[in-house]
């Protein structure tokens, strides 16, 4: 019995010690992390810069775009380390369509329609109810200005009402400015910023490419006053705007961060359509090729008298096949103006891979020319015009402005002791590998799924700005010591609905 009497003793000890095991042991919260500014000081944070700045997307601008703006997730982390509040100057609605004393001069945003031939870019319906002559109450954070160009946001009068109605001023800057003679940087300067970001120069080299190439290379011109919109700015002339703004910028002891240009290029605007999407049947291609043998035989002539080399008799021959890949008939003004020896003989060509068709020619390539000619194809039987095609010739023009620009950035950010963003490299490697995300899906670059840039090809969804704002917080860390969080770009959309 005393055995037994042992034996429950050590039974009972047993389950004691397994109930005391058991019990759950309380564990102290982790402390709070404490986000600090580091050497910066973040209490007023002003933006300047163009349509990346502003919140552009889908072709538009428009509330949702602005409150998930670049500048703004930045300043939603430096609130966490002792910034202050942001102020946007938001539009009217999210249709996001401009009007000057009531009528229309801008498109609605974008949204992702399934149309019978198929997904299409196409605005939202309804007017837009932001009045460009309505001037709303500043002073505002978000000084990013769709349109502008380096040596614009410098201008005075850039925000006039009245010169918007003649075309010299910019609609957006027209709603927030100051005055009817202010500049952006001087609306900009006149808020005292402790920071800032600047991102410009894009549109100085982006609009002639967006327009394929339609445009001047005004390298070695360095009076913008006689530049065309669509125009590349000559390489001295950025530099001098850029050193205006940063000499402005900083005057007052102002800390900051500036991001380099991404190769337009690497954007889906100029990697979505193909250069030879044209589907023919053999006898559409045999009836083709017959209208274009005399052009065809008129090359060979040219080259008889040593006027072209075979090389470009080869560039220039048109040839169609049976099939759903033929290439587009293009113009190129690279190509030798034989028109004073032969009138048909304009400058025309097949599309190769090295062509970079724009987005818009989606809708272009296969309309007619004349409705009354069912023969008038565009694209085929009609070469498409400058505007449609960025040519091998006018991307190294591109590239060429690109890096002289980029030299400069790099050189300024050294000489105004700023973060330096390089934004080139992020966009390309958006485009080449994407960035997983903590859900296992991929942001990419690729038009209308990728969920990085949004349904203009040209500006990212909010999901790309996100990715942009961590490369902008990751370069803010590393300048001044500040140990900020960056956002979640899950927390974002990657393409807006109607």
């Amino acid at each position: 019995m005393k055995k037994f009497y042992a034996l429950f003793l050590f039974v009972g000890a047993l389950f004691v010690a397994c109930s005391e095991d058991d019990t759950p042991v309380d564990t102290p919260d982790p402390d709070p992390i404490v986000y600090t500014s580091g050497t910066a000081n973040f209490s007023n944070y002003v933006a300047v810069g163009n349509s990346l700045t502003a919140g552009f997307s889908d072709n538009a601008l428009f509330i949702d775009g602005q409150e998930a703006s670049l500048p703004n997730m930045l300043a939603s982390n430096f609130a966490l380390a002792g910034g202050g509040s942001f102020e946007i100057p938001f539009m009217a609605d999210n249709l996001g369509g401009l009007t000057l004393g009531g009528n229309p001069i801008s498109e609605n945003r974008f949204f992702l329609a399934f149309l019978p031939d198929g997904p299409s870019p196409t605005p939202v319906e309804g007017q837009g109810t932001t009045e460009v002559s309505t001037k709303l109450a500043g002073p505002f954070n978000n000084m990013g200005v769709p349109g502008a160009k380096s040596y614009e946001l410098l201008a005075p009068g850039y925000g006039s009402v009245a010169g918007v109605a003649m075309g010299t001023a910019n609609p957006y800057f027209a709603r927030f400015s100051s005055s009817e003679s202010a500049t952006v940087v001087g609306d900009a300067v006149a808020q005292n910023p402790t920071f800032f970001s600047l991102w410009a120069g894009a549109n100085d080299i982006l609009l002639y490419a967006t327009n394929g190439g339609d445009g001047v290379d005004q390298t070695g011109n360095l009076n913008p006053a006689t530049y065309s919109r669509n125009d590349i700015t000559d390489p001295n002339v950025f530099a001098g705007s850029l050193d205006g703004i940063l000499q402005a910028m900083t005057a007052n002891g102002a800390e900051g961060v500036i991001a380099n240009l991404p190769n337009v290029t690497d954007i889906p605007y100029f990697n979505t359509v193909p250069h030879n999407p044209v589907p023919l049947d053999a006898a559409t291609a045999a009836l083709l090729n017959g209208a274009y043998e005399a052009y065809n035989q008129g090359l060979l002539l040219a080259q008889s008298f040593m006027l072209i080399d075979a090389d470009e008799v080869s560039k220039r021959t048109i040839s169609f096949s049976a099939g759903d890949t033929n290439a587009v008939v293009l113009l190129d003004e690279d190509l030798t103006d034989l028109t004073g020896v032969d009138p048909g003989l304009i400058n025309m060509r097949q599309a190769t891979a090295e062509d970079l068709m724009v987005l818009t020619s989606r809708n272009f390539i296969g309309t007619l020319a004349n409705p009354a000619d069912p023969t008038s194809i565009n694209g085929v039987a009609i070469p498409l015009a400058d505007q449609w095609v960025l040519t091998p010739e006018e991307q190294e023009a591109v590239e060429t402005a690109l890096n002289a620009y980029n030299q400069t950035i790099e050189t300024l950010a050294g000489a105004y002791d700023l973060a330096l963003v390089d934004a080139n490299a992020l966009l390309n490697e958006l485009k080449t590998t994407g960035f997983p995300q903590t859900d296992g899906s991929t942001v990419t670059a690729t038009f209308a799924t990728g969920g990085g840039f949004s349904l203009d090809g040209v500006h990212p969804a909010p999901r790309g700005y996100a990715i942009l704002a961590n490369a902008f917080v990751a370069a803010i860390n590393a300048k001044f010591g500040s140990n900020l969080p960056g956002v979640n770009p899950l927390d974002y959309t990657g393409l807006y609905i109607q």
